[in-house]
């Protein structure tokens, strides 16, 4: 009898913290649904804003080369978010805090957004939509040519970032949004050709992406051998 009740209460206190594990984790989820999404989205939205703000004098300028400072700021903005959705992964795994994964999506599509502007202000401010002269200077000039084949990536992982589009092509989303590592390194590609003299912050974007990449081959090979100790204990 003693060993029975012993039982009751050892599964009744087992459900109990569950039912109080998954409701946790269900006000976690909305706390971050409800607070922290728009908390990251409006702080997403800021060189924005001080881009804006600087075209019209509202506390700043963009220089002698406005068009230049507008391309360099989108662009090097485009890529510190493809580096801080990389950087979500890690962050996640070496803390334990699984919800900072919530975040990756809306990151990877400010990357995205700022990426496709720095394009959008070269195509229309820079080039001023000249067909001709937009479509040499992706073939001829490697620079951009790189940074054209990142943006045609990023769009790809934009368009299917819903469950719905990862719901239908199954394993082949996973192979998709593994080009963000491609995109990276173009990325930073792209950047160093472009200042070709101070390569000084290319050169710690690409020491940031040698980090993030390293450790993901790392925690893979970690990985592979603790399932390979645990097959064969």
């Amino acid at each position: 009898m003693v060993t029975a009740n012993r039982s009751r209460i050892s599964t009744t206190g087992s459900i109990c913290a569950g039912t109080f594990e998954a409701k946790r984790a269900v006000d976690v989820t909305r706390q971050i649904r409800i607070v922290w999404k728009p908390v990251v989205f409006l702080c997403s939205l800021v060189p924005l804003a001080l881009i804006l703000t600087d075209i019209y004098g509202i506390g700043g300028s963009l220089g002698a080369n406005p068009i230049e400072e507008i391309q360099d700021r989108l662009g090097n903005w485009g890529l510190r978010f493809i580096m801080i959705a990389l950087a979500v992964t890690p962050i996640r795994q070496l803390t334990g805090r699984n919800w900072i994964g919530q975040f990756r999506r809306m990151l990877g599509l400010f990357a995205f957004s700022y990426v496709f502007l720095h394009f959008l202000s070269w195509l229309i401010l820079d080039q001023e939509m000249k067909w001709s002269a937009i479509a040499e200077d992706i073939f001829e000039r490697p620079f951009i040519t790189i940074g054209f084949a990142a943006l045609l990536m990023l769009l790809m992982m934009a368009a299917t970032s819903t469950a719905a589009a990862r719901r239908r092509l199954g394993r082949t989303w996973q192979k998709l949004h593994n080009s963000v590592y491609a995109v990276a390194i173009l990325g930073v590609w792209h950047y160093w050709w472009q200042v070709k003299k101070d390569v000084s912050e290319p050169l710690l974007y690409a020491a940031l992406l040698s980090v993030l990449l390293g450790y993901r081959l790392w925690y893979r090979r970690r990985r592979r051998l603790g399932q390979r100790i645990a097959l064969e204990s």
